[in-house]
C-alpha cells in the first residue's frame, strides 16, 4: 500500500490542512482551559480540571486564507532564523570550503563510504540532543547533496543522515531544553533526572536509525558523481580549516547559549549572522560580496520559510476556533479509566495525536504536561514516566507528521517527496515507538523517579 501512496505538492497538502482545521471548528465543541503563569518556566500554561465549553467562533473559509499570513507572522523568529542561517551558510559556501572539505572527506573514505553516514548522523544527533536542531538543517542541505552525490547515494540518504538522526535524538535526548528540561520543569521533576535512563535508550535509538539508514544507503546505491572540473584533488587550505573551525565555534557557542544563558531562536539568528559576517571577512569576499552571498541565501529559504508559516497557520486557524484545547480535553479524559501500564501507553498515543495540529514541542509541553502530571499522580504513576510519554509521544511524530514546517522544508531542499520519505521512515518510525514503550514500561517497573 505505501509502495503506491502519493500525496500532493507540500504547499497544497498544508493548504488543505488549514481548511481542513477550518472545518473541525464547525464540528468540534469550542471549548478552553484557564491559564496561569508558571513560576519555573515563565510561560503561560494550562490550569488542570478547568476545561469548559465556551462560545464557538467557527472560522469561515476566507479567515482560513488569512491564517497564512498569519500563520507566518506566528512564526517570524523561525522564518528569520531559516532566512540568516541560509545566508550565513551560502557565505561559507561560496569560499567553497565546504565543498573542498566534502572531497577531503570522501576520499579519506573510499572503499569505505558507508562509514560517512555514522559520522554524519552523530553530528547531527548531537545538534539534536542538545538544541533540538531542526530549522537549523535546511541550509546545510545542498552540502549534504553533494556528499551524498559524490559517494553515490540517493537524496534521501541526505535528510536520512541529518533530519532523522536529529529528530530521533531530540525525542530520546536527556537534556534537550527545548523538550525533556521544558517539560520536567512544568511537571515540577528535577532537571536532569532520569538522564542514564534516556541516554540508554537514546543510544538503542540511534543505533536503529542509523542501522536502518545505511541499509538503505547501501541497497540504493548507483555509481558515485564525479567531482566538478578543476575541484578533483582539490585539498582543505588553512584558510578552509580556518573557515570550518569558525562554522564548529559557532554551534559550541550555540549551545552555551541555549544551556546557560536560555537563548532563543532571535539570538541563533543573530549567531548565524556574526558567523557569515565574520567567515566573509576571513575569505577576503568584501562587504558587497558577502551581502550578496546572503541575498542569494534568502533567496534559497523562500520557499521553506513559507512551509514554515504554512503549518504554523493550522494551529492559528484551531487557536482561533476555540478547539485546541477541545482536542486536548478529548484524547487525555479516557486516559483516567485506564490501568497504569496501559494509561502510559495511551499518553504517547495522546501525545502523538496532539502534535499533529500543535507542531510546537515546547507549546506542546506547556499545554498538556500540566494536566498529565496530577493526572499520573491519581493513577501512582511517576511524573518522569509522563515526561517519557510526551518525548516519545511529540519529539518522534516530528519525523512522520506533515505540519511540521521544518521537515517539509528540508525534504523540499533535498527534492524528495512527502510519500518517499514516509515509505522509508515508517517502519523505522514504528520500530522507535516499540522502543518507546519498552522504555516506558521498564520504567514503570523500576520505579523509575
Amino acid at each position: 500500500m505505501l509502495d503506491r501512496l502519493r500525496l500532493p505538492h507540500p504547499l497544497v497538502l498544508l493548504t488543505g490542512c488549514v481548511l481542513i482545521a477550518a472545518a473541525a471548528s464547525y464540528v468540534l465543541p469550542a471549548g478552553e482551559y484557564d491559564r496561569a503563569v508558571d513560576e519555573a518556566t515563565g510561560r503561560e500554561v494550562v490550569v488542570a480540571g478547568t476545561y469548559h465549553e465556551v462560545e464557538p467562533a467557527p472560522v469561515g473559509f476566507f479567515a482560513a486564507f488569512v491564517a497564512l499570513p498569519r500563520g507566518m507572522a506566528a512564526a517570524a523568529d523561525v522564518v528569520f532564523l531559516v532566512f540568516l542561517i541560509g545566508g550565513a551558510f551560502t557565505v561559507v559556501d561560496e569560499t567553497g570550503a565546504l565543498v573542498r572539505a566534502v572531497g577531503s572527506l570522501s576520499r579519506l573514505l573510499h572503499g569505505r563510504d558507508l562509514l560517512v553516514i555514522p559520522v554524519v548522523s552523530l553530528f547531527f544527533a548531537a545538534g539534536g540532543a542538545l538544541e533540538n536542531m531542526q530549522e537549523e538543517i535546511i541550509a546545510l542541505v545542498p552540502v549534504l547533496l553533494i556528499l551524498t552525490l559524490r559517494m553515490g547515494f540517493a537524496p534521501m540518504v541526505a535528510v536520512a543522515m541529518s533530519a532523522g538522526p536529529a529528530f530521533v535524538a531530540s525525542s530520546f535526548s536527556p537534556i534537550n531544553p527545548f523538550q525533556v528540561q521544558i517539560a520536567q520543569k512544568v511537571a515540577d521533576v528535577q532537571l536532569s533526572s532520569g538522564a542514564a535512563f534516556r541516554t540508554t535508550f537514546l543510544f538503542i535509538a540511534l543505533v536503529l536509525w542509523i542501522g536502518g539508514t545505511m541499509r538503505y544507503a547501501a541497497a540504493t546505491r548507483t555509481a558515485p558523481a564525479a567531482p566538478p572540473e578543476g575541484e578533483e584533488g582539490a585539498v582543505l587550505g588553512a584558510m578552509d580549516r580556518a573557515i570550518l573551525v569558525t562554522v564548529a565555534l559557532t554551534f559550541v557557542v550555540l549551545v552555551w547559549g541555549l544551556l546557560s544563558r536560555g537563548w532563543g531562536f532571535d539570538e541563533l539568528s543573530a549567531l548565524f549572522f556574526i558567523m557569515g559576517i565574520v567567515v566573509g571577512a576571513m575569505a577576503g569576499m568584501g562587504i558587497g560580496g558577502t551581502a550578496e552571498a546572503y541575498v542569494k541565501g534568502f533567496r534559497s529559504m523562500a520557499y521553506a520559510a513559507l512551509l514554515i508559516g504554512f503549518a504554523r497557520a493550522i494551529s492559528v486557524v484551531l487557536e482561533d476556533g476555540r478547539v485546541i484545547d477541545t482536542l486536548v480535553h478529548a484524547l487525555v479524559t479516557p486516559l483516567e479509566r485506564l490501568p497504569v501500564a496501559v494509561s502510559a501507553l495511551g499518553m504517547v498515543v495522546a501525545q502523538t495525536a496532539i502534535h499533529i495540529p500543535v507542531p510546537s514541542v515546547s507549546g506542546q509541553a506547556v499545554l498538556t504536561m500540566p494536566i498529565l502530571a496530577p493526572l499520573s499522580d491519581l493513577l501512582g504513576m511517576s511524573r518522569q514516566i509522563t515526561v517519557l510519554a510526551y518525548q516519545y509521544g511529540a519529539g518522534l511524530c516530528d519525523l512522520v507528521t506533515p505540519t511540521n514546517g521544518a521537515l517539509m522544508a528540508i525534504l523540499a531542499s533535498a527534492g524528495v517527496r512527502f510519500e518517499e520519505w514516509i515509505r522509508f521512515t515508517l517502519p523505522l518510525y514504528l520500530g522507535l515507538l516499540a522502543l518507546g514503550a519498552a522504555s516506558i514500561l521498564i520504567g514503570l517497573a523500576i520505579g523509575l523517579t
